[in-house]
């Protein structure tokens, strides 16, 4: 940071220009300048000779980008901080709704760095700000979504990273931040802490400000964890054998799982799962189907069970099952890009092609698609 900032004394006959600007916001309440501390200034390419001749065209945008830097950093004294702060709330009393918006806008793009850098610098401007910690646990799980779909390794890392933004933002009294932990726990199946944080939620969610819907919903899937078992001690155990490469021992676990409540699709897929890495296809293709037929058709078991059907060679099964996929999910790369493994088994290259570049548009990286197109020249 402190190469892209540079701390400046004010030269007197620009104070009171300075103070002009402050006077000139809106609702600046009783801030004044304070002339012993320096302003933070980005460094423009140009460098430190045109940061300070910009001192004449200074302007209140320059100033609110300098102290954003170095508050979102927490690289400068404590009270230069806190004046940096009321400096700028001063110039921009809106701010806090102008870049949580900003911030939304880049996330729904993919922008998922630059949404984050709004995001810290205004829990640089408040740093236990209930809101600004919510939209950034909501960010970093939309990145590690994206992730997850495009293939990518780094996705459990980024996923790590989203649960602890939750963990922070849910120790705010924020009633929407074990809502939404609750639905980022539910795609996680870490059942016993969705059913934790909905129980969160709804202990906070009193009184006539609270939303009737959400409180619906969370006690509707409430009572669905508890009717499925998924706080059962076995189905959390085998989900992280398996997840560590003890297929064998996870599969134990999840018998017993299963055993109990043979109703539960969760079961199931956790058995297919196993199963499939063990390129067991054929029984992992019935254990996806039985997921799917007690309610568990969503795009992740329709891919693994297409995969399986691939693998024993029913690639008519796996097209049906990857194309409803690509129904629920039409920017899922990993369906995209089996579809177009599915077509190459089928002998249509040109239809391959399509499905492997459509894959590189949402995804540039992913090898698959990659590596077929590099081939094909």
């Amino acid at each position: 940071m402190r190469d892209r900032v540079l701390f400046l004394s004010v030269p007197e006959t620009l104070r009171g220009r300075l103070s002009g600007l402050v006077r000139d916001a809106e609702d600046a309440g009783d801030f004044s300048i304070d002339p012993d501390i320096p302003l933070p200034m980005e460094v423009p390419e140009e460098g430190v000779t045109a940061a300070r001749a910009a001192l004449e065209d200074l302007s209140w945008e320059m100033i609110v980008s300098g102290m954003l830097r170095v508050v979102a950093a927490g690289e400068a004294r404590a009270d230069w901080i806190d004046y940096y702060r009321r400096f700028v709330l001063a110039l921009r009393p809106a701010i806090f709704e102008e870049f949580s918006e900003a911030a939304i806008i880049k996330a729904r793009n993919g922008e998922f760095g630059l949404a984050l850098e709004i995001l810290d610098s205004l829990r640089g401007l408040s740093p236990h700000s209930p809101a600004v910690r919510l939209n950034r646990a909501l960010v970093m799980e939309q990145r590690a979504a994206l992730l997850e779909r495009q293939g990518k390794p780094e996705a459990e890392a980024a996923f790590g990273e989203a649960e602890a933004a939750y963990e922070e933002a849910m120790s705010t009294p924020l009633p929407e931040a074990p809502f939404n932990a609750g639905f980022f726990f539910l795609g996680r199946k870490d059942y016993p802490r969705a059913r934790e944080c909905l129980s969160l939620y709804l202990s906070r969610a009193e009184g006539e400000r609270a939303d009737p819907e959400k409180k619906r919903r969370a006690q509707a899937l409430i009572r669905e964890i508890d009717a499925s078992g998924l706080e059962d001690e076995s189905f959390r155990e085998a989900r992280e054998l398996v997840s560590a490469g003890k297929e064998e021992a996870g599969m134990r676990s999840i018998r017993g799982f299963i055993e109990r409540r043979p109703e539960a699709w969760n079961g199931w897929f956790v058995l297919g799962w196993a199963l499939r890495r063990l390129r067991r296809w054929g029984d992992a293709a019935a254990a996806f189907e039985r997921a799917v037929e007690l309610g568990g058709g969503n795009s992740d078991t329709r891919n693994e069970l297409a995969i399986c059907l691939m693998e024993t060679g029913d690639l008519k099964g796996a097209r049906r099952e990857l194309e409803a996929a690509l129904r629920g999910d039409g920017e899922n790369v990993k369906v995209i890009s089996n579809l177009g493994v599915l077509a190459l088994k089928g002998g249509r290259a040109d239809e391959a092609g399509a499905f492997f570049r459509a894959a590189l548009e949402l995804d540039p990286e992913d090898p698959i698609a990659r590596e077929y197109l590099e081939k094909r020249g």
